[in-house]
């Protein structure tokens, strides 16, 4: 067999890790490039460890960037966000990913795609998933990002160099409309009966329901509620219901995997973070537990939190009911910790802006490996 290489880099961006690669190595066809992506990410597996490729076994792990040059004006580079599933052959476009966001202006610096002068660097970048603008802001020192700093994140070991990222206008990402359904509390029905939601799509659409709605107190760890089957089959029914809601599909199972998201909210909690960490419930404002890719996130992702920041300011969701009220900036505990996000909203009630911030590392950067015939225009997968 055959292998090509295919230049690329292995990137954290907040919480996320994934294989970060130039537009301009890659081959023009989508359906060449998502069997390459497949086959470095180690998909499918049917054991759920990804151990023949640079997979992780979870859906945060288990993911792929594509830089280029920009095709919109008012931005510097697009970005492409694939999410690989971990036992399918799915390489899923539907959805953004906010914690790599981090580290898409750091690999278009370090990787000539743009310049920026020594200091405070702003790359504007164009997520092709959503069509939307953010603005990404790290120091830079040499003509190169830097990685070394005092800023820490939950759900990462060690401190690194700050990046704020500023999403324009995350209003209706993938809807069109900050509340698709039209209102910011709908009561959607299942076969395990009716429930109150919040249908926000802001940075990504997510379905809100109150943790006792569901049977649960809104501090459990991830591990607890992935392995509670009914609580997951009866989350992602009331996920299926909310997407149908906010016109993502048009029956439940045309409702894709990606979006929309489900979350459970509750009022601050007492909870014990994945490092052993025991956050009081005066630590933040509300408590959330995010399901990504059918299974509950182990930090929550960075569009889950932008998402959290502007539905905390509209009036009436479940979301300002649990954090006790409207805020410009919530802090929400989740499984790693406690992560701080804020969103500007007009007079109107519209989402201007959100901002976050995070950390990134480049790991390693060299070459993957695949098996040329990928490359086909021709290829036909074995039985």
């Amino acid at each position: 067999m055959v292998q090509a290489r295919l230049k690329a880099a292995f990137y954290r961006g907040g919480t996320s890790k994934a294989v970060v690669v130039n537009a301009a190595d890659l081959p023009a066809a989508r359906a060449a490039r998502d069997r390459i992506f497949l086959h470095v990410l180690g998909s499918p597996d049917a054991y759920g460890r990804q151990l023949d490729g640079m997979g992780g076994g979870l859906s945060s792990l288990s993911k792929v960037v594509i830089v280029g040059p920009a095709t919109v004006p008012d931005a510097d580079v697009d970005y492409t966000f694939v999410q690989i599933a971990v036992d399918a052959p799915v390489a899923d476009y539907g959805s953004a990913c906010g914690n790599m966001s981090s580290a898409v202006g750091p690999f278009a610096v370090d990787e000539g795609i743009v310049e920026v002068p020594d200091g405070e660097a702003l790359v504007r970048i164009h997520s092709t998933n959503t069509g939307q603008i953010y603005h990404s802001r790290f120091p830079v020192k040499d003509g190169k990002s830097l990685e070394e700093g005092d800023f820490a994140i939950a759900g990462v070991s060690g401190t690194g160099a700050k990046v704020t990222l500023d999403f324009l206008s995350p209003g209706g990402s993938k809807t069109g409309s900050l509340l698709p359904s039209g209102a910011a509390l709908e009561r959607l029905e299942t076969e395990d009966g009716s429930f109150d939601a919040s249908l926000i799509d802001a940075a990504n659409p997510v379905v809100y329901v109150r943790a006792e709605d569901v049977g649960c107190q809104g501090n459990e760890t991830p591990q607890d509620l992935d392995g509670n089957a009914e609580l997951m089959a009866q989350l992602d029914r009331v996920r299926r219901a909310g997407g149908v809601a906010m016109k993502l599909a048009a029956t439940p199972e045309e409702v894709p995997l990606s979006n929309p998201k489900v979350a459970i909210v509750a009022g601050p909690r007492a909870f014990t973070g994945l490092d052993g960490t025991a956050y009081a419930p005066e630590t933040h404002d509300l408590s959330v537990r995010l399901v990504s890719m059918g299974n509950f996130h182990r930090a929550i992702t960075l569009t889950g939190a932008m998402c959290v920041a502007v539905a905390a300011q509209v009036e009436g969701s479940l979301v300002q009911e649990a954090a006790g009220g409207r805020l410009a900036a919530v802090r929400i505990g989740n499984p790693s910790g406690v992560l701080s996000a804020g969103a500007e909203m007009s007079a109107a009630g519209e989402a201007l802006s959100a901002t976050t911030f995070r950390t990134q590392r480049r790991i390693m950067e060299g070459a993957v490996l695949y098996p040329a015939g990928l490359n086909a225009a021709g290829f036909i997968p074995a039985d």
